[in-house]
């Protein structure tokens, strides 16, 4: 499991595996078979999607008799906050320095 900002864009940038996250924060904790019934992908193709998302750290797994159930973990998306924050600051500072230059320019 990696809380590394880049481990987790690079296993959200499937739009399956985010498709599939988005359903689990939507939606709770879900089967395998629930969650192949409307990814649009075989099951096998689920399951490996699900293995990224869980060694990313997005999702848990809990088995119960032959079914397995994921959920999400929303707290694993912190780092990604974290750096949109810092991308954020970085970018409103840029736009009020533009700005003030145009401000001197126009005077």
């Amino acid at each position: 499991m990696s809380d590394t900002p880049d481990f987790l864009f690079s296993a959200l940038a499937d739009p399956t595996r985010r498709a599939i996250f988005e359903r689990l924060c939507r939606r709770g904790e879900q089967t395998v078979g629930a969650l192949t019934a409307q990814a649009g992908v075989s099951q096998p193709a689920v399951s490996k999607h699900l293995g990224v998302l869980k060694r990313a750290g997005l999702v848990l797994d809990r088995h119960e008799g032959r079914q397995t159930h994921y959920s999400a973990r929303l707290e694993a998306l912190a780092p990604l906050v974290d750096w949109t924050k810092q991308m954020t600051g970085f970018w409103e500072s840029r736009f009020d320095d533009l700005e003030d230059l145009l401000k001197r320019m126009d005077q």
